[in-house]
């Protein structure tokens, strides 16, 4: 409603990227909140399908070669096994598959003959995916298994406050920012839209924490301040990430950064975050 109102006030000024990525995030919220009015399992199933996607968009940005194929069919075959901790409420191994198992077998499809050109790169790189698209985003499917009570309400909790920052957070640094903290990989990533999206979503967190979450004031207002940092973290550090990846190719990272799935960047930080905050200070978990 603001952006519409916006962008018929300055009907001369360029607002294409802004309104893909108010679509793309509103069709972000749209997927959460049908996922979670369903039973816990259509809501994991939906969650696994948004990680395979991701992380095959992932891929998509690296530079690889032939001897890469066996290791990104090992990588598509730990997200399922990854969901399965979860729906049988396995917390120990969910915790440590990924980080721990894959991380020490991943290397294994690659080392058995094809060689070691490339490989730190190759490993790396894959391990990377796993623990942001796979990992991060599955702590999603968690909260319902965790918390039948409360679980849906803490995603969409969660989904809401994260998409809020992003778009406060890229508004006021494409129409205030001055201070670019990373302006060689993003320059909508400053500080005066940090502090901004600081605000607005701590403010946003104390007005719904009573109708979607169990919380107290104080931590009503400290979930809007954990999810605003966590979120930038995870903007920056992605950005840089997919700068990297891709340098060198910039149509393929402009196309990418209007892509839909490039919007859970965030989400891959603030998801374990807040959940294990949540896990650590309340028995309800």
């Amino acid at each position: 409603m603001i952006f519409t109102i916006v962008k018929n006030k300055q009907p001369n000024k360029d607002f294409a990227g802004l309104s893909v990525k108010v679509k793309t995030w509103w069709g972000m919220f749209g997927v959460f909140f049908l996922a979670t009015l369903f039973n816990p399992i259509v809501s994991l199933f939906s969650l696994m399908i948004l990680s395979f996607f991701a992380l095959k968009e992932y891929f998509s940005m690296m530079k690889t070669r032939k001897a890469d194929r066996r290791l990104f069919l090992w990588s598509y075959m730990a997200i399922p096994i990854q969901f399965y901790w979860i729906l049988i409420d396995w917390y120990g191994m969910f915790i440590v598959f990924i980080p721990v198992y894959v991380f020490l077998l991943l290397p294994l499809p690659r080392i058995v003959g094809k060689g070691t050109l490339g490989f730190l790169r190759s490993v790396s790189s894959t391990q990377w995916g796993l623990m942001l698209m796979v990992f991060g985003l599955s702590h999603l499917a968690y909260f319902q298994i965790a918390s039948p009570i409360y679980g849906a309400n803490l995603v969409l909790f969660l989904v809401l406050l994260t998409q809020v920052n992003d778009v406060v957070h890229y508004v006021i640094s494409l129409y205030a920012g001055k201070r670019k903290v990373v302006p060689s990989s993003n320059p909508f990533i400053t500080l005066e839209g940090f502090f901004c999206s600081l605000l607005a979503t701590t403010a946003l967190a104390y007005t719904l924490y009573p109708y979607l979450t169990p919380f107290d004031p104080l931590f009503g207002i400290l979930s809007g301040i954990l999810i605003s940092v966590a979120g930038f973290l995870g903007s920056l550090t992605i950005s840089v990430l997919r700068r990297d990846l891709l340098l060198g190719d910039s149509k393929k990272l402009k196309a990418l950064e209007e892509s839909y799935l490039s919007r859970v960047d965030s989400l891959a930080y603030t998801s374990p975050v807040f959940f294990h905050v949540i896990r650590y200070f309340f028995d309800f978990m």
